[in-house]
């Protein structure tokens, strides 16, 4: 029998903590600004990234058991 929650056990537990944004400018020039807008774009590239690596974790990890459970019924007859 599969375990409903095993596929979700793969994530590392810190990615429930998310992704910070990052953080904001000490100056107030556009330069400031600048690599601010920079930075936060990177933290957002981070967060997409595990996103889709979760998803194809989980979607891999259900087909596995899909599979498994498949192999272990048994077969009528031994071909139905």
């Amino acid at each position: 029998m599969s375990t409903p929650s095993a596929c979700s056990e793969l994530l590392p537990t810190d990615w429930l903590n998310g992704v910070s944004g990052a953080d904001l400018p000490d100056g107030n020039t556009v330069g400031d600004w600048i690599a601010f807008g920079d930075a936060q774009t990177g933290q957002l590239d981070k967060s997409n990234d595990r996103y889709g690596a979760a998803v194809g974790v989980i979607g891999r990890c259900e087909e596995r058991d899909r599979k498994a459970v498949q192999r272990s019924r048994p077969k009528f007859l031994g071909i139905f």
